[in-house]
Order: structure tokens, then sequence, then C-alpha cells
């Protein structure tokens, strides 16, 4: 069965649908990231967060992670609300390795670390790249802005206990929901 409820044929691959997005709480500041990953009716949700990054990591936390979840090469579908990612991944990526990791400008590419990191989890798989309007409605992209958020209010729930003198762990913190 397809995650829609069909018949996949045999000689069809399921397609993973996967929504991601990150959050922060300043730019720089406290930020968490989510996926949810569906196929053949099963989801897996993934979160995390750390307390000082930005957005643009974040987001591109959140892809990795996703991508990382998947045991083998997979076709997919990703949906998400950062042009960052989807113009970073589809268009500026290329020329940046080309150029010895600068941008157009001639700069150091910023977040290098993790544009090489999906870089290399990105060519594992056959991925459609899509671009949701955040905070519009779609389901997919609602729940992940909420599993991040909540990942970043789990964090500094567990930083202020810590600094109360309980103990605690402070940094990231990756959530399997997945239930199974």
């Amino acid at each position: 069965m397809s995650a829609l409820g069909g018949q996949v044929p045999e000689d069809v691959a399921p397609v993973v649908e996967i929504y991601t997005d990150g959050a922060c709480r300043g730019n720089p500041g406290p930020g968490g990231w989510a996926a949810v990953l569906s196929l053949r009716g099963y989801e897996k949700e993934l979160s995390g967060a750390e307390s000082l990054t930005t957005n643009n990591r974040m987001e591109l936390k959140a892809v990795i992670a996703a991508l990382q979840a998947l045991k083998r090469p997979a076709d997919a579908r990703l949906y998400t609300d950062s042009q960052y990612v989807r113009r970073g991944i589809l268009e500026w990526l290329p020329r940046w390795k080309a150029r010895a990791w600068r941008t157009a400008d001639n700069k150091a590419v910023k977040n290098r670390d993790l544009w090489e990191l999906l870089d290399a989890e990105a060519a594992k798989h056959r991925i459609e790249w899509h671009w949701v309007r955040g905070h519009s409605g779609v389901p997919g992209n609602e729940r992940c802005d909420a599993l991040a958020n909540a990942a970043i209010d789990a964090m500094l729930a567990v930083d202020s206990r810590a600094s109360e003198g309980d103990a605690g762990v402070n940094g990231t913190d990756a959530t399997d929901r997945s239930g199974y």
C-alpha cells in the first residue's frame, strides 16, 4: 500500500514524503528543528534543539536529520519553507563547490559544515525539492513548526532546571516520536 492507501505496483518504488522546518528565537538564539517522514501510512517525527544557533542552521539540520533517518536509498518528496535550503541545494551548491566553497562575492560559504553533510546525504537519494509557504496552513509544515518549537521549549526547560541546580542535559536533543 502507498502512503495514500492505494496499491503500489511492484515496479514503482514508494515515495517518502518529508516535511522539515527550523525555528529560532532570536537569530542567533535558541533554535529547534523538526522533520516528519511519511511512508505507506506510517509516520516518523524527529526533532532537536540547540542553545545558540541560527534559523538557517536549524533549517539545514532538519533536512539532514530527515535524510539520515532513511535506512536505504529512497525516492522522496521533500517540502521545506526555506528558500535558503531549496535554492541552496538546487542552485547555489554546485557553484559553491566549483569555486572551492566561495560565494560569488568570494566570501566563505556560511554553514559549509552543514552544506557538506546535506550534499552527502542528498546524493544517496532521489529527491524532489518543494518549497511551501511557512505558516500558511500546510499540515506537514505546521506540524514541523510545532515540533521544532516544542524542542526549543523542552531544551529551555531543561536549561532552566539545570541552572537552578537540578540535573539536566544542555545542547542537542534528537527525539524520535515515531512510536515504532
